[in-house]
């Protein structure tokens, strides 16, 4: 029976590397910390308006879940915060109720994700397949992208959905404003060179190289990383010095100050309107139960991803996460996750515990405490070019190639996910695509793989039908189809079992059906080598198959025949 001390230092990770802590370790930490920032704080003002919130609701969410996941997360790469793909199944919601909809969001998914952790239920979301999750993520990006088009061509107007959003262009191309314009290709230019040079990590530091080289390798390295929070810096220096009458659109007045601490709220107010709570919880649908296991796909794939081949505990990570998000909401976060982009730029950047995580947030806080006034100058052709090429590069244009050179059947349930999620909505095209997916599972069932073997023996004929798998209810009448073919005067059926490791009611109660069907045709059946779990099965639901057991090679069945 585990101890105290077990359990503490299983569910509480930060008592493990915490007492081993050094100075060296610090700095590195603050490094890598300090590198994460120059991404987190820029990608949270601009997810923030992919949700429909004012920018400092992004600076919220980035600085609870390093806090959380210092004390409670297993895994010293993963960073916490806000993510494209959250921001965007929660923006429906946020532009009906307003606000006060995101923090209910983040507490409710708190809750689910933590008692999926309790419960140990984070098998759900091994439904996620691959083609659904790269059919979701590139319809994802797509959605998102595509509704920054219209802040990048400085055209007004909301552009809430895939189709909306390019309505809105080509219906307002004669309003394109041109420094916007101009402002956001070039940000775009820029970020995919810095991108692109980020390639060449792994030369940051040789040593073959001269000293001066390598120094030159480790500031383009650097610059890479921080690309992000170059592209905003700039366009607001540029937009800082036009004064009151930039030449491009800004994001506005910021909210000064740290945000509120409070309980969520449960009963929403957007604009002096009251919502109550089972109003909310009712238009949420199948968001509700989406939203958390998004949340928790995102954080355990990138847990796995960056683990380096050691065991995940994906149970703590789901208590963790679940506990991140509903401290969040208590400081008026949205719903935040796990983001590849940042762990990745994390593990570059050498952090060697959880406590780079708690770095970036005390940078956050110190963003939201000194720099919302300077926020209200970032032009948002600046921030549409930062979401436009994350989702660039969040497109899985390899699914494509993947699925076509493995197993073009698996195009299905992508593109399926894929048009569903851009034309009906993300919610129900993630629903539709793993039904078409289990519909792929549930055939492979219902069709199971069947040796069937003929032989002509002295007094006639036998056949032996060997199961090559499980045998569940769907394969019931496709079973009874095959063997009831197999037909011969004074003919012997043999079904082995040896391979079966397990039968539902459904194919015992066929099985006796058959045997029946056998015997009045004239022919012999036999039930060969089936496993005694098997045979316990099909005797309850007939006692008179027992006489139909044998266990014996065939060639003893054959000296009887």
């Amino acid at each position: 029976m585990p101890t105290l001390r077990h359990i503490l230092l299983k569910r509480l990770p930060i008592t493990t590397w915490l007492p081993r802590y050094k100075t060296s370790t610090f700095f590195r930490d603050l490094l890598a910390g300090f590198t994460v920032s120059l991404t987190e704080i820029p990608q949270a003002i601009a997810y923030a308006v992919v949700a429909g919130l004012t920018p400092e609701y992004g600076l919220y969410a980035a600085f609870m879940g390093g806090f959380t996941y210092a004390l409670f997360g297993s895994n010293k790469d993963i960073n916490i915060g806000p993510t494209s793909i959250l921001c965007l199944l929660i923006q429906p919601y946020v532009r009906k109720f307003g606000p006060d909809v995101a923090v209910l969001a983040c507490f409710l998914s708190g809750v689910l994700i933590f008692l999926l952790g309790v419960l140990q239920l984070g098998f759900v979301i091994e439904f996620f397949s691959y083609p659904v999750i790269a059919g979701f993520t590139c319809a994802a990006s797509l959605q998102i992208g595509s509704t920054q088009i219209k802040s990048l061509l400085g055209i007004p107007g909301p552009a809430d959905g895939f189709l909306d959003a390019w309505k809105a262009v080509f219906n307002n191309l004669d309003q394109i404003k041109m420094w916007d314009t101009v402002l956001g290709l070039v940000s775009i230019l820029i970020l995919v060179v810095l991108k692109e040079i980020q390639k060449f990590g792994t030369l940051k530091y040789r040593s073959d190289w001269s000293k001066s080289r390598n120094i030159l390798g480790i500031a383009t390295f650097m610059v890479s990383l921080a690309r992000n929070a170059i592209i905003v810096i700039i366009g607001t220096v540029i937009s800082y010095n036009f004064g009151k009458n930039p030449p491009f659109k800004t994001t506005g007045e910021v909210k000064a100050g740290f945000p509120p601490f409070g309980p969520p709220p449960f009963v929403p107010n957007c604009n002096g309107t009251w919502y109550s709570f089972g109003t909310v919880a009712q238009n949420f649908g199948p968001t509700l139960i989406f939203l958390p296991l998004v949340a928790i796909l995102e954080a355990v794939s990138i847990g796995k991803a960056f683990s380096k081949g050691k065991a995940l505990d994906a149970t703590q990570e789901m208590l963790a996460l679940g506990l991140a998000n509903m401290a969040g909401s208590f400081v008026r976060s949205m719903p935040i996750t796990g983001s590849f982009t940042r762990t990745a730029v994390n593990h570059s950047a050498g952090v060697k515990t959880q406590f780079g995580g708690v770095i970036t947030s005390v940078l956050a806080l110190l963003a939201i405490a000194f720099l919302t006034p300077t926020f209200s100058y970032v032009p948002k052709a600046s921030l549409a070019a930062v979401i436009i090429c994350a989702m660039f590069y969040l497109f899985d244009f390899g699914a494509f190639v993947v699925l076509w050179r493995a197993k073009k059947l698996d195009l299905v349930p992508f593109l399926t996910t894929l048009f569903c999620c851009l034309f009906i909505s993300l919610e129900y095209g993630i629903l539709i695509g793993i039904g078409v997916n289990l519909l792929f599972v549930l055939y492979a069932s219902a069709r199971p793989k069947l040796l069937i073997t003929h032989e002509k023996v002295t007094r006639g004929e036998i056949f032996l039908i060997t199961p090559k798998d499980t045998l569940y209810f769907p394969a019931a009448e496709f079973l009874r189809d095959v063997v009831l073919a197999c037909e011969g005067e004074n003919s012997t059926v043999v079904v082995n079992g040896k391979e079966l490791r397990n039968v539902d009611v459904t194919v015992a109660k066929s099985l006796a059906v058959l045997v029946r069907e056998l015997v009045e045709r004239g022919q012999i059946p036999i039930l060969q080598n089936f496993k005694p779990s098997v045979v316990q099965i099909c005797i309850r639901v007939d006692k008179n198959l027992q006489k139909y057991f044998v266990q014996s090679d065939l060639s003893e069945i054959l000296k009887n025949v």
